[in-house]
């Protein structure tokens, strides 16, 4: 039997096991997660935030699925590829050179105002001793800063994410950058928009943002499984109209649940909490 011959079986059988898969995983995380739809979008936080009450959003006395930082990231990183896939469609070149510096700047700015919030949460619990003492503290951290440098790191994930997504997927492809410098303004100012609006505290914002910031987070995840699958089963560039990627799309949905739902089984077993790590301010 020829390896073109295994590989149709192969696929076809795909066809049918990951959809049932796919209801599989929905199921399991509908049953596991908590009560409600703040509670099913509280699982797929859980398993990529430490969710710390002191360190959210909150609606009246309810937590957010994320924390701020991650809020900004994954709503941010949720938008920019929406926003990519309306206007940029099938551009498959990175940015240019000088956009790539603003999406590292973003990158810098979220890697230092995260370890300078670390190394001042560990100083505050008591840690002030042996190397933690000779780690500076460059300010004092806040909610502005977070949002602010975490949704310039999800835009930079998208914004990097898109073209590749592209480069992989479709037979026809547009060889321009899939982000160009009015697209990164638009972005940007929309992104700084919402920012000031979150920050209002105002459940009319907080409530969308709540599940724009989790599903963010679900399509990142499901993209990058997504991307998986397509190199496994050897369909680079197979593909010429979005309809044809419903099963990639199933099996990227399935592979993130089911990291999604290990993640949370696991941290639920160790700490007993859907809540933050205990003993984290």
């Amino acid at each position: 039997m020829d390896t073109h011959s295994l590989s149709s079986k192969f696929e076809a059988v795909a066809s049918r096991l990951v959809p049932l898969a796919a209801i599989v995983a929905v199921a399991a995380w509908f049953i596991i997660a908590p009560e409600g739809a703040l509670g099913k979008l509280d699982a797929i936080g859980y398993a990529v935030c430490h969710r710390l009450d002191s360190h959210s959003f909150h609606i009246g006395e309810r937590q957010l699925p994320l924390c701020v930082r991650c809020t900004g990231e994954f709503y941010a990183a949720g938008l920019t590829l929406l926003y990519q896939a309306l206007f940029s469609k099938r551009r498959n070149q990175f940015p240019s050179r000088g956009i790539i510096a603003v999406l590292f700047a973003f990158f810098v700015a979220f890697g230092i105002d995260g370890l300078n919030a670390t190394v001042y949460s560990l100083k505050a619990a008591g840690g002030n001793a042996g190397f933690l003492a000779s780690l500076p503290v460059l300010y004092e951290p806040n909610r502005i800063l977070r949002l602010f440098t975490g949704s310039g790191m999800g835009i930079a994930l998208a914004a990097m994410l898109f073209p590749v997504v592209n480069q992989t997927l479709w037979r026809e492809q547009d060889n321009r950058p899939a982000l160009e410098w009015k697209n990164l303004g638009v972005i940007v100012s929309s992104v700084l928009l919402v920012n000031l609006l979150i920050l209002t505290d105002s459940p009319v914002v907080l409530y969308p943002i709540a599940y724009l910031s989790a599903l963010g987070t679900l399509a990142l995840l499901v993209t990058v499984f997504g991307l998986m699958w397509t190199m496994i089963m050897r369909q680079d560039n197979a593909f010429e109209n979005p309809r044809q990627l419903w099963l990639t799309f199933a099996a990227g949905l399935t592979l993130a649940l089911i990291l999604i739902l290990g993640i949370d089984l696991f941290r639920l077993q160790l700490t007993g909490t859907w809540g933050g790590f205990p003993g984290m301010g």
